[in-house]
């Protein structure tokens, strides 16, 4: 793993998930009440023993930077890093990243400095845990110059994910982008032989998908970015099967992709359900993120169910069902949550400042008294005056932004420092 380098790839714009990445990168973007989306692959590559990570990233990179200088910091023993990668202009290059191959590819000097042997390449808005030193072993005993790893995926899935064709050994074949539900891709199913004994197989997942996880050869990678194609999964790999030897990890784990908002607030509530898909309590290979040294969570005579409530928040006389509570949150007496993540606040209000909040008629950072909530993620810093009434009366619910707020997949979206004056009905 010494001879391996990580490359996290960040994403764009994010436009799938606004108006969460209005003001952040998507790696940046809150998730399960205390972590970051970036903290899943670099946990992952920490578990694995993998530590020279770097960071593609060129949208609202400040809040990423922070998160990240704040929490991955090793040791001079160690000889690793997490480091940023922000687009940049050079005397080669002006432009922006088109795409995650010509965002690796305009990295590549620095990644050169490490001299590597192996390169991997990992999605900055995905919810898995994988040991990745295990698909490395696997790349390197089966010779092959890149390895997909694949998870196996139902037709009706096929629609958004890259199908990869593969033989019984796992050399793959073709690589077909998101085939449309009227092409018949009959022909790309898999040979079950290549998951026969692992766990969680299901019989009626007959496809390949990759999941957006590559290792490569540290020279095939060159010779492959050595052009103009932008795009790893619809340019450089369905051209490089036809003369390369690829391969497919297959993986069977949970893997979900979280780049749109309901994918994000499905994922988010599920991890507080009775048996969550992901299991966020594993000693053994635990998710990393920020320490913040704040004091436990205080319910005072609330009704909590299927929930959880990330340290430092303060919840009174509050009946909350299915919800995920971030940081710092603070509700106040007879506040009602069903189906909400709040993503809760990076500080404590003084009594003082709660005074002049009074005076300027802005509700305090967190949920009033009275407020009911249903259906809806609320952003860091967020203020709900009292007696809101937010998703909860039966409302036609069309998407789109209005005056301080969101509506996306039929989800209320409370922006980043958004105001939600008392007695609001939404």
């Amino acid at each position: 793993m010494e001879k391996t380098v990580a490359i996290v790839l960040g994403g764009g714009k994010g436009t799938r998930l606004y108006p969460l990445t209005k003001e952040r990168a998507k790696p940046a973007v809150p998730f399960g009440g205390k972590y970051r989306l970036v903290d899943i692959p670099i946990s992952n590559c920490i578990n694995s023993d993998l530590k020279k990570i770097y960071i593609l990233t060129q949208f609202n990179t400040a809040s990423l930077h922070n998160h990240i200088s704040n929490t991955y910091i090793f040791d001079v023993f160690t000889r690793g890093f997490v480091e940023i990668l922000a687009a940049e202009q050079t005397f080669e290059s002006t432009s922006w990243y088109e795409g995650t191959a010509d965002a690796v590819r305009k990295n590549l000097s620095h990644f050169r400095g490490q001299n590597a042997d192996y390169y991997v390449i990992l999605s900055g808005d995905q919810l898995y845990r994988m040991d990745i030193e295990d698909m490395i072993n696997n790349h390197k005993k089966s010779g092959a110059e890149v390895t997909i790893a694949s998870t196996p995926v139902t037709r009706k899935d096929a629609e958004g994910l890259g199908i990869v064709r593969c033989d019984k050994t796992g050399k793959a074949i073709s690589f077909l982008e998101k085939p449309a539900s009227d092409v018949d891709i009959s022909d790309l199913k898999f040979d079950q032989v290549l998951v026969k004994g692992m766990e969680n197989v299901d019989p009626n997942k007959e496809f390949m998908a990759s999941m957006g996880i590559y290792v490569f050869n540290a020279k095939t990678m060159e010779e492959l970015l050595d052009n103009d194609l932008v795009d790893f999964g619809k340019d450089i790999l369905p051209k490089a099967i036809k003369d390369r030897h690829i391969n497919v990890y297959p993986f069977t784990g949970f893997w979900e992709d979280i780049g749109t908002i309901k994918a994000f607030f499905e994922s988010n509530l599920d991890i507080a359900s009775l048996t969550p898909k992901f299991n966020f309590y594993d000693e053994n290979r635990p998710i990393y993120t920020h320490r913040r040294h704040l004091p436990a969570t205080k319910m005072n005579f609330c009704t909590v169910s299927q929930s959880l409530a990330a340290e430092g928040s303060i919840i009174t006389n509050a009946s909350i069902v299915n919800t995920v509570i971030g940081i710092r949150t603070i509700i106040e007496s007879g506040a009602n949550l069903d189906s909400v993540y709040c993503m809760g606040a990076t500080y404590y209000e003084t009594e003082s400042q709660k005074i002049e909040n009074g005076k300027k008629g802005l509700p305090n950072l967190g949920i009033g008294r009275g407020s009911m909530i249903k259906k809806a993620i609320i952003d860091v810093n967020a203020r709900i005056g009292d007696g809101c009434r937010i998703g909860v009366d039966h409302k036609e619910r069309k998407d789109g932004e209005y005056d301080n707020y969101w509506i996306v997949d039929s989800i209320i979206v409370i922006s980043k420092n958004g105001i939600i004056p008392a007695g609001t009905n939404i």
